[in-house]
């Protein structure tokens, strides 16, 4: 009966160290499970609401700056600046070789900096996941030359950059949060023998982490994930001393290849 009485007590303290280690472990599972949350800025019942609020009509935008007059500021766009220098100088301009005729969009700046980026931001549609593309035709002298498109917008010190620098054959994905610039990703491009370039950008999701994909004249450049700025607007920009043209801006929310929500567990 001792020995018997032994077995049952070794058995309970057996299943008592058992439910302990256990208990250690959920909690650690549990720390580990707020910190992965915490990195993400929306929870998930969010993103799939914001998901599916970005399948509007409404935010199937085409811009070929066509049903406007040469000298004529682009109507439907605030212009804002990051760093300091002059403002620059956004104006339509007629070209009847232009991919969409017979108007495009010609910016100069005069900022000296590296750092100053120039924005034309289209007034009124919010983006969480945009598939932004744009064409762009560069100087005969490439160095005066840099720009892309910007999305995530919030204001003048929240977005994010991709940037084309045609003289050195680069693309950078930077972004810019409370006025402090970081540099996500540079990549080399291959750019094609044409006047004119295409960039897009799409950022995408698979509702645990954000990913940005990039793209020049067809061919994919680079990835890079980040999730520190959600919805935003979209538009273009200039970088530095440059003088740029732009034409047949698109932008439509990305939500077609998302998931709204995750797969069956079987």
């Amino acid at each position: 009966m001792r020995e018997q009485s032994l077995s049952i007590q070794s058995r309970r303290i057996g299943r008592v160290s058992l439910l302990l280690v256990l208990a250690v472990v959920a909690g650690e599972w549990s720390v580990d499970i707020e910190r992965a949350q915490a990195l993400q800025a929306e929870s998930r019942a969010e993103k799939e609401a914001n998901l599916k609020e970005q399948a509007r009509e409404g935010l199937f935008n085409r811009w070929t700056f066509d049903q406007q007059s040469p000298g004529e500021a682009p109507s439907g766009f605030l212009m804002v600046g990051f760093g300091e220098g002059p403002a620059a100088d956004w104006m339509i301009k007629g070209d009847l070789e232009a991919p969409s005729a017979s108007n495009i969009l010609v910016a100069r700046s005069s900022c000296q900096a590296a750092t100053c980026y120039r924005l034309i931001i289209a007034n009124g549609f919010q983006y969480e996941y945009p598939d932004v593309s744009v064409r762009m035709r560069f100087p005969l002298d490439a160095a005066t030359g840099v720009g892309g498109v910007v999305f995530g917008v919030k204001d003048a010190t929240h977005f994010y950059a991709v940037v084309v620098d045609l003289a050195t054959k680069t693309l950078e994905v930077s972004r810019v949060v409370d006025g402090k610039e970081t540099s996500l990703v540079r990549s080399s491009i291959r750019p094609k023998d044409v006047p004119w370039h295409t960039l897009r950008i799409q950022r995408n999701t698979t509702l645990i982490k954000d990913f940005i994909e990039t793209f020049f004249d067809g061919q994919f450049v680079v990835t890079v994930e980040d999730q520190s700025l959600a919805i935003g607007q979209v538009g273009l920009l200039v970088r530095g001393q440059t003088t740029l043209d732009f034409d047949s801006l698109h932008a439509i929310p990305l939500f077609s290849q998302r998931p709204l929500s995750g797969p069956a567990a079987y």
